[in-house]
């Protein structure tokens, strides 16, 4: 690895490395009991897919999570705070269509979708419609069908309490912990933090949710 290289490797922010490795557990979980399952309930599964198949692909993208998380940090410019939010919204998003299972067949989607929604509610500055499906490697037709489609999926519930980025914080701080120590933390959900109704529980000092963020963004 030449030494622009190292550089460039060093400049993708710990989350994106982290909310990758906590996606592709999921969908290689969800992978796996597809597969275990299709012979068994195969009309079942196909209903289910059908019902969600503005995101379910037809195949699996050759690009993995990790690469194309990482796509889309360096040629979009997001903030790291955006992928925390995108998070959040993904959550929500899987919360409220509980048919929908993270897979390989959707997962890419889902990302690019809950990205661009993120930054146009976080950052100032942020590329237009065109350009994110250019990044994400879909129509712009699909892009703008997946964003209206992810909003509704959401309620269009775009706030995020301080509380609530501290909590999904600590659970990307989990998964961090997963990384480096994997048989001390398993994650085996990908919804494994509380509502905003619920998140008072969860609040932490300020300087804690700082250090969260400082971590999260080195």
């Amino acid at each position: 690895m030449t030494t622009g290289e190292v550089e460039a490797a060093a400049a993708v922010p710990r989350v994106v490395a982290i909310l990758s490795s906590l996606l592709q557990r999921v969908a290689e979980r969800n992978d796996a009991a597809a597969a275990a399952g299709e012979a068994d309930v195969p009309m079942r599964r196909q209903e289910e897919a059908a019902a969600v198949s503005a995101f379910q692909g037809l195949t699996k993208p050759a690009i993995s999570i990790g690469g194309y998380l990482e796509r889309i940090f360096r040629f979009a410019n997001c903030s790291p705070s955006c992928y925390v939010v995108a998070y959040i919204y993904l959550d929500r998003f899987l919360r409220r269509r509980p048919a929908l299972a993270v897979d390989s067949f959707n997962v890419h989607r889902l990302l690019i979708t809950s990205v661009l929604t993120a930054v146009k509610f976080v950052d100032d500055i942020c590329y237009n419609n065109a350009y994110f499906a250019r990044v994400g490697g879909i129509s712009l037709m699909e892009m703008n069908y997946l964003e209206v489609d992810f909003l509704f999926g959401i309620a269009f519930d775009l706030n995020v309490t301080p509380a609530a980025f501290a909590s999904y914080c600590a659970v990307l701080q989990s998964e961090m912990a997963y990384l480096e120590q994997p048989p001390a933390v398993d994650l085996p959900r990908l919804h494994c933090c509380p509502s905003d109704q619920d998140d008072a529980g969860c609040h932490h000092k300020q300087q804690q949710q700082q250090q969260q963020q400082h971590q999260l963004a080195v």
